[in-house]
């Protein structure tokens, strides 16, 4: 399990590479969904998230993040989302996961 502020950390690090700066990112429970992103630039993350596998947190991360410069879910943002998680390489180390992004 990661801790809150490893998952912000990785948050930001996809957002760089996205192109994105989020206002405020915010991990709390939620019912409904893994994740939300205001009009303002706020994410929010349910907290189930900490626990959940390394392709899991970044699909949502990645998802939540491109919807800062796409609010649909429309065929540039399925695009874009494929486009970014297919250059994700994840290596699982005994105690922690990490992920490895490549550069194209």
């Amino acid at each position: 399990m990661m801790t809150a502020e490893e998952f912000k950390q990785d948050v930001l690090t996809w957002a760089q590479h996205i192109g994105v700066e989020p206002r405020e990112i915010h991990i709390r429970r939620m019912s409904r969904k893994y994740g939300s992103c205001s009009t303002k630039g706020r994410l929010t993350f349910d907290a189930s998230l900490l626990s959940k596998d390394v392709e899991k947190r970044t699909r949502v991360m990645v998802e939540e993040l491109l919807h800062l410069k796409f609010p649909n879910h429309g065929k540039m943002f399925k695009s874009m989302l494929n486009a970014y998680l297919s250059q994700v390489n994840v290596i699982e180390y005994k105690k922690e996961k990490k992920i490895v992004m490549q550069d194209c």
